[in-house]
């Protein structure tokens, strides 16, 4: 047991002096690998999916953005936490829609068109408005490994959302 915890301390080391780079290349290897499995299983992503890959994407980027420059902390982090409880409620919604009934699926309209066709047809926030509130498609679950997209991607933003505020902890308690 000890050589595991001494296992992961070490791993918790590597991965907190490049922090936030880890962090980039962890959320973009989510976004490859997401589509990598669309091609390779001939799937299609839902357009709540899709939206919680550009989430993803948009927190690579402030982690990106922060491990590059070290001004503006505060609001880094703003950015970056606030990406990631967006990518909570986006992930934790389109649990919610799998689980609905038949009945209660049939009174969502939001993913009738892909994401892309939303946002031109109502605008960037009308389009993420209606793709927020669901449909039919987003209620499939063309993979499960364990657990579905959904369920991963609310995990994998759960464990960001713990490292991340174990960082920013971490940060504090050497001020």
């Amino acid at each position: 047991m000890s050589q595991v915890l001494h296992f992961i301390e070490k791993l918790w080391e590597i991965y907190v002096k490049r922090f936030h780079l880890n962090n980039a290349i962890l959320s973009f290897g989510i976004i490859i690998l997401a589509w990598i499995m669309d091609i390779v299983l001939a799937l299609y992503a839902c357009p709540l999916c899709i939206l919680t890959r550009y989430v993803f994407g948009t927190f690579g980027f402030f982690s990106l953005i922060a491990a590059f420059n070290d001004s503006f902390k505060n609001l880094q982090n703003i950015f970056i936490f606030g990406s990631l409880f967006f990518g909570v409620g986006v992930t934790s919604g389109q649990i919610y829609i799998q689980n609905l009934s038949s009945e209660g699926l049939t009174n969502l309209s939001g993913c009738g068109m892909p994401l892309e066709t939303t946002i031109e047809f109502y605008g960037f926030f009308g389009g993420i408005y209606r793709t927020l509130q669901g449909g039919p498609s987003c209620a499939e679950e063309g993979w499960r490994f364990i657990f579905n997209f959904a369920e991963w991607g609310l995990i994998f933003f759960l464990i960001f959302i713990f490292v991340n505020l174990l960082n920013v902890f971490k940060a504090l308690k050497k001020v």
